[in-house]
């Protein structure tokens, strides 16, 4: 029951992060709970244990290189995430992660990453 408990608070505290940016929402994508901006791109995904891989984390989107640079700066926590690994994003292990810190810079990229302008602009105002 533990393990379950473990899963549920990582999937809620990714997914508050997740929504707080402008213009996201959440539902089911092949599978699982994706994010979304403006209820078409998809930026984040969360997976437990996808196809028996034995990760609990999230597949975020990622400009181009920083998939490669993550995933071998830190193996542990960063994979090339099936279906999505060849568009460049990346596969982040919400268990082995240094902090939330980690997790949150790899869901604010992602949401970079894919955001139109003017979701940009707000969260530029709102620094």
């Amino acid at each position: 029951m533990a393990a379950i408990d473990k899963i549920d608070r990582l999937y809620a505290k990714a997914s508050e992060y997740c929504l707080s940016f402008p213009g996201t929402s959440e539902r089911e994508s092949h599978g699982s709970s994706a994010f979304f901006i403006d209820g078409k791109k998809a930026f984040v995904h969360f997976r437990n244990n996808h196809h028996g891989d034995g990760n609990i984390g999230i597949w975020c989107a990622a400009p181009p290189g920083v998939q490669q640079l993550l995933t071998a700066g830190n193996p542990d926590v960063y994979y090339v995430p099936a279906y999505v690994g060849h568009l460049g994003w990346v596969g982040v292990r919400l268990d082995r992660a240094d902090g939330w810190e980690e997790i949150a810079a790899a869901i604010g990229d992602a949401y970079a990453a894919r955001a139109p302008k003017k979701y940009l602009a707000q969260l530029a105002d709102r620094v």
